[in-house]
């Protein structure tokens, strides 16, 4: 975190031919409000160090005895090695002694008393996946961030916690709305409740998402670090980011339902679920987190809002895409999830989606990614950060990652080959497991597919459009799949669903224009 912030102050005094002074103040009037504190932390730069020599001096970087000198930046040229950077230390500390020690009370973000209040809200988000603000306990919200709706369909009543998005109408909502869908009252001609004249027999589904960070649809913008582009307007969006963990699942694969503002456009299975049935309106739940693997899922899914008696069915998705196999651990391959493992945890999710789903519901179970294809089309290009001066490649990050041992996935983003290749064979071992489980298994309330994840396609898609792979990737972590992956991506799912498994989908609805007709003003998100 600091390298990052540093960098930028570095690059913006440049860009600007500014000093390091104004470069910082110029950074925290871009940042809002009650944010800024985070910015005038860092008092000890100068131009003529670089982000690895000042974080280092500050000595907010853990280094145990006999590791090295983690450095994003080559050494300085002072010194032809990486001793370079214990040169530099040696002249930088002295100026930054008396600073570090006030610095260090404040090396955590909540500790600052303006964020400490957000940051208790977003602890609890945290340990329990359900919304921060949720006055009737249904588990779902009238507010957008902290697990909110941007995550589940929108509460249409928050002191009623029978009204939820998803339950099937109570006397076909003729006096309120108590689904959501924005369909209710009667017919003045033939008085017939709407929701019974349009929805009735309509087989009417929800969508809910059990994932990790892909699914949850993580991305970090790029012009929060890319001096050329910065601005106030860069910024806009960081309370709303910090508040919903740096995922953007309103712009998701699975549950996406508004315009994407991060570049690319949204196309979900929700959103073409509601297209084919207006009736499924604001039906969608994405239980997903940072980190997700098919271990941890096995508490994320107790999140699960669906009751068997009073829901519709639901189309459930699983996709731990790549956290089986991905950790950051020096020996990356003992700690990956076994076939046996993945079985065991698999099997356990179904059981509890058996005892919680409405019949007639249907699982997707979805194939681990091939990992290869980011060090293949990443690793020589310039990142974000390394732009301006032709200094960061993804190869760089990676291993900056790798020693700072917080890389996002250890076997995949790295230089040595046999590595990458043996987390893709356990990758695919994986997969088989899903897909032997989607053959063989049976339960009572819901039947089970499996697909590959669809990378292969979704590159070969874009590059029928004239994209190239690498756009396919987050350019700030070079690690998630990019919105432009994730709208082509549902495309691909769908057209299989449709092929394949038409019964999942459902029929479409006759009646989707006399709903948007009538009812056009009372669907808001």
């Amino acid at each position: 975190g600091c390298v990052l912030v540093v960098s930028v102050i570095e690059q913006l005094a440049q860009w600007h031919n500014s000093t390091v002074k104004a470069a910082m103040e110029r950074l925290c009037d871009y940042i809002p409000g009650k944010y800024q504190i985070m910015c005038h932390m860092l008092c000890c730069i100068d131009r003529e160090m670089n982000a690895d020599v000042v974080c280092h001096s500050l000595r907010l970087c853990k280094q145990d005895p006999g590791q090295p000198l983690c450095h994003l930046y080559s050494p300085p040229k002072k010194e032809k090695h990486s001793s370079g950077l214990f040169h530099a230390l040696a002249h930088a500390r002295p100026k930054c002694q008396i600073r570090s020690k006030s610095f260090m009370g404040f090396s955590s973000v909540c500790a600052f008393p303006l964020l400490a209040n957000l940051c208790e809200k977003i602890k609890y988000v945290l340990r329990n996946k359900l919304p921060f603000e949720d006055f009737d306990g249904d588990k779902f919200s009238t507010f957008p961030t902290l697990r909110g709706y941007h995550w589940r369909g929108r509460d249409c009543n928050d002191k009623n916690t029978t009204v939820y998005p998803g339950r099937r109408p109570h006397n076909w909502d003729a006096k309120s709305d108590s689904n959501c869908n924005g369909i209710w009252g009667v017919d003045p001609k033939d008085g017939i409740p709407y929701e019974e004249k349009f929805c009735k027999g309509a087989d009417s589904k929800g969508v809910v998402l059990l994932g990790d960070s892909a699914g949850a649809h993580f991305h970090i913008p790029p012009e929060w670090m890319t001096v050329t582009q910065m601005s106030a307007k860069s910024f806009d969006n960081l309370p709303m980011a910090f508040s919903d963990e740096l995922d953007w699942p309103q712009f998701s694969e699975i549950t996406g339902f508004l315009n994407s503002t991060i570049g690319g456009w949204t196309d979900s299975l929700y959103l073409r679920l509601r297209k084919r049935n207006r009736c499924n309106h604001r039906d969608l739940q994405n239980i997903s987190q940072n980190g997700g693997s098919s271990g941890n899922l096995l508490s994320l899914i107790k999140s699960l809002a669906r009751n068997q008696l009073l829901d519709y069915p639901a189309i459930v998705i699983y996709a731990t895409i790549g956290n089986d196999v991905c950790n950051g651990e020096r020996d990356t391959l003992a700690h990956m999830t076994t076939p046996k493992e993945m079985l065991s945890n698999v099997v356990k999710a179904l059981q509890y989606l058996d005892s919680h789903l409405p019949n007639g519901s249907h699982v997707i179970l979805t194939g681990l990614v091939d990992g290869r294809f980011l060090w293949d089309n990443l690793h020589d290009r310039y990142h974000p950060l390394g732009q301006l001066n032709k200094d960061v490649t993804y190869s760089q990050l990676y291993s900056f990652l790798d020693c700072l041992q917080v890389s996002p996935c250890s076997g995949w983003l790295t230089p040595n080959e046999t590595l990458r290749n043996l987390t893709s064979e356990r990758a695919l071992q994986l997969s088989n497991v899903l897909k032997e489980i989607a053959r063989s298994e049976k339960f009572t309330n819901f039947d089970v597919f499996y697909m590959d994840f669809p990378l292969k396609q979704t590159a070969e898609e874009w590059r029928k459009m004239g994209g190239e792979p690498w756009q396919l990737i987050e350019p700030v972590d070079g690690f998630h799949p990019s919105q432009i992956a994730a709208a082509l991506g549902t495309g691909i799912t769908w057209q299989k669903a449709l092929d394949e498994w038409p019964q999942v989908l459902g029929k479409e609805n006759p009646f989707n224009d006399q709903i948007e007709a009538i009812f056009k003003d009372q669907g808001g998100y």
